[in-house]
């Protein structure tokens, strides 16, 4: 097999639930190869760099196998390698995240008329 398309290989490699989430997401430019925007006809081969934004996280990831069947997620994590860079970059986001909401505490109730007054305050927005 000298190749396999990209939303194939992405929904195989277990990134997407279905072929069209993968198909989407590299249309909506989520998906990079070497650098480059990728479509969703791309033929993927081992050595390839990928990209790959989902929500608020990232990864490059080594192609290492190509598939164009589904299978478990376990035989799924062996067509790809992570990089050590992305690897540690989700990390560092992950605790910051994770750091950022440390003190937040939401609110038992829905502010009332006083609290809401104090808050537009707070904000600076005020309506004549």
């Amino acid at each position: 097999m000298s190749g396999v398309r990209l939303d194939k290989w992405l929904w195989a490699a277990r990134f997407f639930k279905t072929r069209g989430l993968a198909r989407d997401a590299v249309d909506g430019g989520k998906i990079h190869i070497d650098g480059v925007k990728a479509k969703p006809s791309k033929m993927v081969i081992p050595g390839l760099e990928i990209e790959i934004s989902r929500g608020q996280t990232d990864m490059i990831v080594q192609v290492i196998d190509i598939r164009e069947d589904r299978r478990p997620a376990v035989e799924a994590q062996q067509l790809y390698e992570e990089t050590p860079e992305s690897i540690k970059k989700r990390e560092t986001d992950r605790d910051l995240n994770r750091f950022s909401r440390a003190g937040f505490q939401p609110a038992d109730h829905r502010p009332n008329k006083r609290e809401r007054r104090q808050m537009t305050k707070l904000k600076g927005i005020f309506h004549d």
